[in-house]
Parts: C-alpha cells; structure tokens; sequence
C-alpha cells in the first residue's frame, strides 16, 4: 500500500504566507484543515510551513508524507452518526526551530509572509529573562519570535508592509496580549532601537483568539482499518469532531486578509471575544462542571452515558437553559443555538469523554465556570438557582473522604474507588472536614475565601439549601437525591 504524499494528492504549490509554531494534532486538524477550505475555495492561496519550535520531538512521520496528511471528523449531523473525511495539502513544509535553524530563521525575510500561528500550550507564553539575541534559537517561544521579528525588521529596513499578525491559539485568557508584553520585554531586555518597537507596535498586529474544538488524535486502534478503507497508509491521521468555532479579537480589522469567514468557515472577527469566551465557559464548560460529579456518583463513567441517562441530561439541561443561559449577555437565540450545539456534542459517539478526567481540579473549575452564573442569577432572579446550587453539594460528596493515597484522596462509589485529584490544600480541607454533619461541612466549605475568591456564606440561603441537598444525598445516594428534587 503506497504512503500518502505530494504525488498522490496533487498538491499545488502557493506563496507560504503561514509560519506556524506547533506541529501537533490541534492546530493540524483545526487551523491547517480551515486554510486547506479556504484555499479550495479561492479564498487564501497560500501554503503553511510548520516549526517544531522545541528539541523534543521529531518530524521524520510529517516529512515522509510531504507534509500530506487526513484530517478524519466524526460526530453528529441531523441526528445521525457522520464522517467527514478531508486530505489536507496545506503545508509545504516542516523545519525544527533547533535543528535546522539557519532554513528556519530564513523564513523572516520571506517577502510573502503574513501570518503566525501558535500552540506552544498554556506555558509557552512566557517571558524568560535568561534568553539571548545571539542564541540560535532563544529557548522559549516569546523568545524566538522576538528574534524573528527583530530579524524580519532588519531585512526589511522597517518597511511598514512587512509587519507580521501573530494568532496565537494557547489557552490563556488575552493570549495576544501577554505574547506582546512578552516581546516587547525581551526588546528592552536586549537593548533593541526604538524604530524595532515602533515598527512591532504599527507593523504588526498581535491578535487574541478563541479556539473550540475537540481533536482526539491519532487512531492507533483503528489507523490500519482506515488505510484499508482509504487505500493508502497514513500516519499522520488527524482524528475531532465536526464542531469548530475560532474568535479572533484584534483593534485592526484583518478579516480581509484572512477571509476564512468568506470561506464558509465557523471563524468570527471581533474587537472583543470576551462574550464569546463567556459563553463558552459558562455553557460548554459550565454544563461539565455541574453535571459530572453527580453523573459519576450517580453511576454513570462516560460523558455519553450521562446524556443517554433520562435523569442526569434532564439535570444538564434545566442547568443550561434555565439557570445559565438567563445570566448572559449574547442574545438568546444565539445563546441557545450554541447550547444545542454542546449537547450534540455531548452526544458524540466517537468521543469517548470520561467524567474522571473532567473531574481533576474541580473546585477552581466550578469556581471559574459555574460561581458567575450563580451569582448572577440570584442577582437577575434574586433566589437561589437550584441545579447549580445542588451542584455545589455533589461536589462536596464527591470530594467527600478521609482517606488519602500521596497524590490524591480516595473516594468510594459503590464498592469501588476513584482518586480525587486536586491542589494539595483542597485535599487537605476535604480530608479534615467532611466526615463532619451536612451544615457544618457546608459552612466550613462555603466560607473558604481562598477556594472561592468570597465568603459564600453571605449569599442568602445558600448554604442551607447546599447543606439540605448534601444530607438527600448521604441519606438517599445521588440518584436517588436528584429524583427527589427534579424528578425521575
């Protein structure tokens, strides 16, 4: 069986006008398979190279492939299971920021150059003091764009039209922001002329993105089946769901330079993504957090299996709907179109979600998703909502053990365990405190400052309903608490 390659697809050679900073399965099967539509369609013309900006790693799988590669959708359309197979030719090329440095550093005086991506993950902004111009590459990623800008601009001359616009995608709030700050930290720690500065504050356009979309890699278990059905080998098999959303916030328009909307493409150009991150937050995130701590106890081991459950989809959805939804500041059509799109994909079939995994870390997370919309709807409503309350006390009896291993608590579910993984102070809270009756393991809970960013206890009734909902579910087990409350 041949091996997927430039031959076999056909691919068309364009101006590389992408340098993308990450190799990985997301920005593969999210922003390469957009540009790979938007140039289908006439909209982009241009071509991406890929930097493995770390030494880790090795490029040989992409290169042997010519950078070729299948990006396979799978989830839910019109109420049926679907596939959405797509060969991407997007990328002309890879190259290690390390190891090929002089063909990587090259790249900055590429006259069609417009655009940079990144994924260098959550860490990957960061300012570190101890780079220097002169390395080959700075080690951390503020770093080596730095350098690379710095080197594009001398080529140059500071022509105004060679400015770059950084997108960066890592999963920070204001992501563009901080990667500017950074950049602009390391030019003043090197000493770079002010015409550098200027030209990085009126050439170059730092943007802050949104990205949504679950991609789940390569399909070991299943990658020979599907060269079979598709009649060549690939190793390179980008596997996700049909759902993508990507916001794009930046002072200066550039959707006509990036036209992916045109394109069809669920990408949205604004001067401020935080009520799209809002949403995404409070709903998509939100509904996880309210719901998978109960689904767990309740029985359940699997994000579809807790939307297949008649009782425990009933609770998302009434949390979602009625108690979220109201909080926000989007209009509701909108709102609730994006909340129809959650649980299809809640629903998906070919992602396989476990609530144990959704459950690390969940008192910041229900702090981050679930607290705002809380608040705000006592504030709207003024009374308490009640599955997003209740959620509070199935938090409490998940976390709910004296029992610890060196990493976690144990927690007990039937005759089984489950590790309750957290920061160390969490777990030590929940290991002093919860063999202790419902209203003053709630009290004690809910006044934790540190935990919750607030004394919760001054929340009118709240922490008697918790403490009521906490002793239905010591009494009658999680099932049976939320059939007394919201019905089988």
């Amino acid at each position: 069986m041949n091996v997927l390659n430039r031959e076999m697809t056909g691919k068309k050679d364009r101006p590389v006008k992408v340098l993308q900073f990450g190799e990985g399965n997301f920005l593969r099967g999210f922003v390469d398979y957009m540009i790979d539509i938007a140039n289908e369609k006439g909209y982009f013309d241009g071509d991406i190279v890929l930097v493995k900006p770390i030494e880790f790693g090795t490029l040989e799988r992409l290169r042997r492939q010519d950078c070729q590669y299948t990006v396979s959708l799978r989830g839910i359309a019109d109420g049926k299971a679907c596939v959405q197979n797509r060969i991407i030719t997007s990328v002309a090329d890879a190259v290690g920021a390390v190891e090929d440095y002089e063909k990587y550093s090259a790249y900055a005086k590429l006259d069609t150059l417009r655009f940079i991506v990144s994924n260098t993950t959550e860490a990957g902004i960061v300012y570190d003091a101890s780079d220097r111009l002169e390395m080959t590459p700075p080690h951390s990623y503020p770093g080596k764009l730095a350098k690379f800008l710095y080197e594009r601009y001398q080529y140059f001359d500071g022509a105004r039209d060679k400015g770059l616009i950084m997108l960066p995608v890592e999963l920070i709030d204001d992501n563009g922001i901080h990667l500017k700050e950074c950049v602009l930290k390391q030019a003043a720690n090197w000493g770079l002329e002010e015409g550098f500065v200027r030209w990085l504050e009126e050439a170059c356009v730092f943007t802050s993105t949104l990205v949504d979309r679950i991609i789940t890699g390569y399909p070991k278990e299943e990658a020979e089946s599907l060269w079979k059905e598709w009649g060549y080998e690939d190793d390179n098999i980008v596997t996700g769901e049909p759902f993508a959303l990507w916001v794009i916030e930046s002072e200066k328009d550039i959707s006509g330079e990036l036209p992916l909307e045109q394109a069809g493409l669920p990408v949205i150009f604004t001067d401020n993504q935080k009520p799209y991150k809002q949403r995404k937050v409070r709903i998509l995130n939100g509904a996880h957090t309210s719901f998978v701590l109960a689904s767990y106890l309740a029985g359940n081991d699997y994000v579809l299996q807790s939307m297949e459950d008649s009782l425990i989809y009933a609770f998302m959805y009434h949390t979602v709907y009625d108690e979220v939804i109201p909080t926000l500041t989007l209009p509701r059509q909108e709102l609730e179109d994006f909340a129809q799109a959650v649980i299809t994909r809640f629903r998906n079939p070919y992602v396989k979600h476990a609530l144990l995994s959704i459950s690390l870390n969940s008192v910041s997370k229900w702090r981050a998703r679930c607290l705002p919309s809380l608040l705000g709807y006592v504030e709207k409503k003024g009374k308490l909502p009640e599955h997003l309350t209740f959620s509070l006390a199935a938090l409490m009896a998940f976390y709910s053990s004296e029992e610890r291993n060196e990493n976690a608590l144990v927690g007990k579910r039937g005759d089984g365990t489950y590790q309750i993984m957290d920061d160390a102070a969490v777990l030590d809270f929940f290991a002093a405190n919860s063999g202790k009756g419902a209203a003053e393991f709630t009290a004690a809970y809910l006044s934790r400052e540190d935990f919750h960013g607030q004394d919760l206890t001054q929340v009118d009734g709240l922490a008697e309903q918790v403490s009521a909902y906490l002793e239905d579910i010591r009494c009658l087990g999680m099932r049976g608490a939320i059939e007394k409350n919201f019905g089988a």
